[in-house]
């Protein structure tokens, strides 16, 4: 129960207060242990937001494998119409998730690791791309992967956005841009 319990209170004050403003100090305290006990599960700051990023993972493969079960298509089109509903509006995940993403870029050993758990997510869009346009009978204009790599990046860009400006960009039009996509996918050519 221990590193469930530093996972959730890691999860919870990393959302509030940042990667870097969060001390594992803080982390032990919420979840009512000592920091000895946080680092006998994790080596560091950065594997315990790891631990934090594979879980919220695990929960969004397990939404994309349901909305995608079924018909692919219209799976692929409540994704890029759910900019929000799909992982929950979570304003506060956002900003430490870019702060982290930031923290990667400076330290080039945890990539590797960052992109894996990353990739995760991306996989399951490229292969729904894949079947829509292997049952339209067509090729993909671009791979399948970077086409939902540079599709997650629109909607995490517009989703930061949002943030600075939500007077240009409010939370529909990632999802007007991402159906425009979307329909776009394995048209045939006129």
């Amino acid at each position: 129960m221990t590193v469930v319990s530093h996972v959730a209170a890691a999860d919870r004050l990393f959302v509030a207060g940042g990667f870097h403003a969060t001390t594992l100090d803080q982390i032990a305290a919420d979840a009512g242990y000592t920091k000895g006990a946080v680092y006998s599960n994790f080596g560091s700051k950065e594997d315990l937001f790891f631990a934090v990023y594979e879980r919220r993972a695990d929960r969004i493969e397990a939404q994309l494998t349901e909305l995608l079960a079924d018909d692919v298509a219209a799976g692929l089109h409540r994704i890029a119409g759910d900019t929000t509903g799909r992982r929950g509006r979570d304003d506060g995940w956002l900003a430490v998730f870019f702060e982290f993403w930031a923290h990667v870029i400076r330290h080039p050993e945890l990539r590797g690791r960052f992109a894996a758990i990353h990739r995760r997510v991306q996989v399951p869009i490229a292969d729904a791309l894949e079947r829509v346009a292997a049952g339209r009978g067509v090729e993909l204009p671009v791979a399948a992967l970077p086409l939902a790599v540079a599709s997650g990046a629109m909607q995490i860009g517009l989703a930061l956005e949002r943030l600075t400006q939500p007077e240009v960009v409010d939370e529909a039009l990632g999802a007007r841009v991402g159906r425009l996509m979307l329909d776009e996918v394995g048209r045939e050519k006129a």
